[in-house]
């Protein structure tokens, strides 16, 4: 692979973006790669915006992902995902779990959540992958699972190996996890857009 591949996942404070974006860097790295990725970004503590950048390849110099030149986006919380559109390239593919998280925003009066989220969502992406993540991560074992299930799916956008991305998921998730985590990323990867 001599271009460097670009992933933006995003979502709300405490939906587990940090360990999303562990397995798929871990993933990368298991499969050879150079990785970078960035802090994750946002209100994490507070039920905020949260964003998180992976960039893998042959070389990768920076962890920033520019505009326009994501691979895939992915999203726990379908607002989210028309948040960060903008990172994603023309052919690039949107993995959206069709979860609803209320902002501070809209909890307080200040703004409405819109109620065609999906029929933006569907205008924004050409590639989308729509789904309920929280209820494949409850039938996987725990609604926790949702951010693994959405990894799941957003791995079919992405060229690493299926054992690349077991192994990651083995090394970043606690052992008594381990096997829940398995189970809910491969009802992700069964997903196909």
């Amino acid at each position: 692979m001599s271009s460097v591949v670009n992933i933006v996942l995003a979502g709300v404070g405490g939906q587990g973006i940090l360990l999303a974006s562990e397995i798929v860097a871990r993933a990368a790295m298991a499969a050879g790669f150079e990785v970078k990725t960035n802090e994750v970004h946002g209100m994490a503590q507070r039920g905020g915006s949260v964003i998180a950048q992976i960039r893998y390849g042959a070389e990768v110099n920076s962890p920033l992902v520019a505009t326009g030149s994501a691979q895939v986006l992915g999203s726990l919380e379908r607002i989210e995902a028309l948040r960060f559109a903008d990172f994603l390239a023309p052919d690039g593919l949107a993995v959206v779990s069709n979860q609803m998280v209320v902002p501070v925003t809209v909890s307080s009066g200040s703004a409405p959540y819109p109620a065609d989220a999906e029929e933006r969502l569907r205008k924004a992406f050409p590639r989308l992958l729509y789904f309920d993540a929280v209820a494949l991560a409850t039938a996987a074992g725990n609604v926790r699972a949702s951010n693994v299930v959405v990894v799941g799916a957003l791995a079919t956008g992405l060229k690493l190996p299926l054992e690349s991305w077991q192994a990651a998921i083995r090394e970043a998730v606690k052992p008594k996890y381990v096997e829940l985590n398995l189970k809910a990323f491969e009802l992700g990867w069964t997903l196909k857009a």
